[in-house]
């Protein structure tokens, strides 16, 4: 994803997006970098110039946590971004790798069709749709396809309809594939979904060079959905324990709302007998076999881009 190191690009482009009235530095003249220069982040973090160099051009890939810590302070770092650089000066040795399972548990899928009035689904490190209950793909049914949050928001036409709040969207998007990307910077589906990505957008690729750093949290979602219209839903992030890599996530519409409402809308045409036009009489129908309909089961949706995703992501 990038010719340097993931520390050094890092560094580099939180280094590039500080003025330096952002730290208390005077600013005399045309400068010729963007952002601060190596020299004064070496001086605010209080270690040498060569020193902080080198940790940009990846000659020096283990730093104490003291200048972990001051380099951090000096970048103006928040603290998912000063955690991320604690990740990212990790040796490969340090970092965990036993992720858990790379399906989703049947407890987890029995769960979730359990939520017949709240969306719920689970995404993996690259925001792919690892299983979702039906409510979350009627949701999400707008789209071509429900398969990686990433990609419904930058390339699906319908992606900038849907997101009420695009920028906001995007840039989220981008930040928690950033973040897991902190986790393990060797992962190929990662690299996979961002290469894929910046190919197909400029705005994605914009956004991946800024390297901002946010994973979910709890927070409100304005969507329009093709057929319910408007949507204000309050919007939770939950680890899932046994595979820290998945994450859970649950829409709620506040009780008695329009968006509540709408919900339910959602829910029945998701439940609804398929119509489908009779093709010629089969040995089943004759002998007075019924029809199989659309019942929403979470595992029966979630089956085939599960093994799929799995597959991927080993």
């Amino acid at each position: 994803m990038s010719n340097g190191t993931p520390l050094g690009d890092f560094l580099r482009a939180r280094r590039e997006a500080l003025k330096p009235h952002d730290v208390g530095l005077p600013e005399y003249g045309r400068r010729r970098v963007p952002g601060l220069r190596r020299e004064e982040v070496a001086l605010l973090a209080g270690v040498s110039s060569d020193y902080y160099i080198r940790l940009e051009q990846g000659r020096e890939s283990s730093p104490s946590a003291q200048v972990v810590e001051a380099v951090a302070l000096a970048l103006k770092l928040d603290a998912e971004a000063a955690d991320h650089l604690n990740r990212l000066c990790l040796t490969a040795s340090q970092r965990p790798r036993d992720w858990g399972e790379a399906e989703v548990s049947q407890q987890l899928l029995q769960l979730m069709d359990g939520w017949e009035h709240t969306p719920a689904f689970v995404v993996g490190p690259a925001l792919d749709i690892m299983a979702g209950n039906s409510l979350a793909t009627a949701l999400h049914s707008g789209f071509d396809h429900f398969d990686n949050l990433a990609r419904m928001v930058f390339i699906d036409p319908a992606g900038r309809e849907f997101y009420q709040e695009w920028e906001r969207a995007a840039h989220s998007c981008v930040a928690e594939i950033r973040a897991a990307y902190g986790h393990d910077p060797e992962s190929a589906r990662i690299a996979e979904v961002v290469a894929e990505l910046s190919a197909q957008s400029e705005e994605f690729a914009a956004l991946w060079k800024m390297h901002e750093v946010k994973g979910k949290s709890q927070e409100g979602k304005h969507l329009k959905h093709p057929e319910v219209g408007d949507l204000n839903i309050k919007f939770a992030a939950f680890t899932v324990n046994g595979a820290p890599h998945q994450q859970l996530v649950v829409y709620q519409a506040e009780p008695a709302s329009p968006t509540a409402a709408a919900f339910e809308t959602l829910r029945a045409m998701a439940i609804a007998p398929k119509q489908a036009t009779p093709a010629e009489p089969t040995e089943a129908t004759a002998t007075g076999s019924t029809q199989a309909t659309a019942t929403g089961s979470t595992q029966a949706q979630a089956a085939a881009p599960v093994a799929d995703l799995a597959g991927k992501e080993q």
